[in-house]
């Protein structure tokens, strides 16, 4: 007898996802989901970030462009300031955002309902206490001036 195959997650829409989990806000997961092609760019490339997309509209199998959930959080910290800066605390507090486990559970439910991928070594405990947020958020937060 063929082993049996792995079953893939039944996808669902993002709308589905947070009626379903019911924590955080459509807007938390699209953060997050933004925060991750950020990530990756960052990590990867530019150039890496772009010929994935042409390959996705090509209905090409995607190249592995994996971050790990110490990564992902670090990113979503970098990219949270870029948008908000010193407000970004409150504005994921206001999504119910105040650790960086709150991060691994939107991506898990995410993972869990076909909406994002991830590894046999990845694990929500990933994302268990990567940083403080009233530190990473705050502390040592310096605002570009432009000449």
């Amino acid at each position: 007898m063929p082993p049996a195959q792995p079953q893939q997650p039944e996808e669902k829409t993002l709308e589905e996802v947070v009626e379903a989990v019911g924590l955080y806000p459509i807007e938390a997961y699209e953060f997050v989901s933004q925060g991750l092609g950020y990530t990756v760019s960052k990590i990867h490339g530019e150039e890496e970030a772009a010929a994935a997309a042409a390959r996705k509209a090509r209905k090409e199998p995607p190249h592995s462009r994996h971050v790990t959930g110490r990564d992902l959080c670090d990113g979503l910290r970098e990219y949270a300031l870029m948008k908000w800066g010193l407000l970004a605390r409150t504005v994921l507090g206001r999504w119910n955002i105040r650790k960086t486990f709150d991060f691994g559970r939107i991506v898990f439910a995410l993972v869990d309902n076909g909406l994002m991928a991830k590894t046999e070594e990845d694990t929500i405990e990933d994302f268990r206490d990567v940083y403080d947020f009233k530190t990473a958020f705050e502390a040592g937060y310096r605002i570009e001036m432009k000449a």
